[in-house]
């Protein structure tokens, strides 16, 4: 019994000792197991990160490489849009109207022939809103003046322009109003007959009106389009000791002695004024009638016309020409007459377009 009792217990212990043995075997196989899974799973993650790495890397370069090939692309677009693309090597570039002159003056006869000495001479300069947003005119309205560049849209002879040089038959030299048609190299002149048909001027900003800018002072025909505008710098635009030609100081070569209005000439404006009222650039009769003043103060016939009728004078005992002379401004047509002494008599004025 003893024997069996000590066998019993012998053989418990075994199974105690193979049971430990094997509880001590899968804890280390267990531990063994995690930390070379851990091992792994960090040997993984380092590799996706320099993967990663690797990758973002390349796709900078890439990238780059792009930038630079799409700025090389651009250069060699821009250089061989300004190549010559015709047999006389003429360069284009992009330029387009982005705004539009609504101006007193209809037509071309009567338009100053310089800016700002009609001060009462307006205009509306409305932008194309697809082209230019209504923001960038914020800050506008601080300056007193601002350039605009535009074209002269109504030159009679611009179809010469688009033909070659060879033949466009262009003038080297006009006739200057101030010295009574004797001629002068065209780039000693402000002609609107030029090899480019573009023009600058300075006015008055009198307001900024959502999309547009009211103007004073102007010399722009209705209709004139419009490439740029640009504010004044009286620092650096006004330069005190520029010198010019003698003949262009001589200011009173175009003023007339007066001008005088017929007797019933502001009761008939007065009639026309209701149709008008809403489309005037001018508040009242009595303040368009200013402007007529203003506009015929300078001689504004032609150089031809003015030589023709200097010509009748010596032949004429007249007090007056025969001549009617016309001027349109905001639809009504202005009739008028110059005296021999130099006077201008206003005697009609008729309403024949609603601007």
């Amino acid at each position: 019994m003893v024997s069996m009792a000590s066998s019993t217990e012998t053989s418990k212990w075994l199974t105690l000792s193979v049971t430990l043995a094997l509880a001590t075997v899968s804890t280390s196989a267990a531990v063994s197991v995690y930390y070379w899974s851990k091992r792994r799973t960090q040997d993984s993650v380092d590799k996706l990160i320099k993967e990663l790495q690797k990758s973002l890397k390349e796709s900078l370069e890439k990238c780059a490489a792009e930038r630079q090939g799409r700025i090389r692309a651009q250069q060699d677009l821009r250089k061989a849009m300004l190549q010559a693309k015709t047999e006389n090597l003429e360069t284009i570039y992009p330029m387009a109207t982005i705004a539009i002159i609504r101006s007193c003056f209809s037509t071309r006869n009567g338009t100053p022939r310089q800016p700002l000495i009609v001060p009462l001479a307006r205009a509306l300069l409305t932008f194309d809103t697809s082209r230019v947003p209504p923001s960038s005119l914020e800050g506008l309205e601080e300056y007193s003046h601002c350039w605009i560049i535009y074209v002269f849209h109504l030159n009679t002879d611009l179809e010469k322009l688009w033909k070659h040089p060879s033949r466009s038959k262009l003038k080297a030299k006009v006739r200057v109003p101030r010295l009574k048609g004797e001629k002068k190299g065209l780039f000693a002149t402000r002609s609107p007959h030029r090899p480019c048909p573009i023009g600058l001027t300075v006015a008055k900003v009198e307001s900024i009106q959502g999309n547009s800018i009211l103007l004073s002072g102007v010399d722009l025909v209705n209709g004139t389009p419009v490439l740029d505008v640009k504010p004044y710098l009286p620092y650096c635009d006004s330069i005190k000791e520029a010198i010019v030609p003698n003949w262009v100081k001589m200011d009173d070569m175009l003023a007339v002695g007066s001008v005088d209005f017929s007797d019933d000439f502001l009761a008939t404006l007065t009639r026309y004024w209701p149709a008008m009222v809403k489309k005037s650039l001018y508040k009242s009769p009595e303040e368009f009638k200013s402007l007529i003043k203003q506009v015929l103060s300078w001689d504004i016939r032609s150089v031809s016309q003015r030589i023709q009728d200097e010509e009748e004078e010596e032949s004429s005992t007249n007090e007056s020409h025969d001549t009617i002379y016309h001027v349109n401004l905001e639809g009504f047509d202005v009739t008028y007459r110059i005296t021999l002494n130099g006077n201008v008599l206003v005697e009609d004025i008729t309403l024949v377009l609603l601007t």
